[in-house]
């Protein structure tokens, strides 16, 4: 029973995790960053991080796999809004 959780946890962590790249590449390939809100990005980039060591907490493969990619992304998206944000 465990293996088909984790077997969910995978197909949930990869289609989250995937949903997330898009904007991503978006912005990287536009310099654009004015729909972005830094708060919001901020607060969700604490959250992963949460979400992360709680997946390590828990022993999650799933949930360390979807988090550690969705960390990267969105320090990605926090980097961008900062860099080519028009002062």
């Amino acid at each position: 029973m465990d293996n088909n959780i984790e077997i969910i946890g995978f197909v949930a962590a990869f289609l989250t995790t995937a949903a997330f790249l898009p904007q991503v590449y978006k912005t990287w390939k536009t310099k654009d960053v004015t729909g972005l809100s830094l708060p919001m990005l901020l607060m969700f980039f604490t959250g992963i991080i949460l979400w992360l060591i709680y997946a390590f907490y828990i022993n999650s493969p799933s949930m360390i796999m979807a988090n550690s990619i969705t960390v990267v992304s969105s320090f990605f998206l926090i980097y961008f809004k900062i860099r080519y944000q028009k002062k």
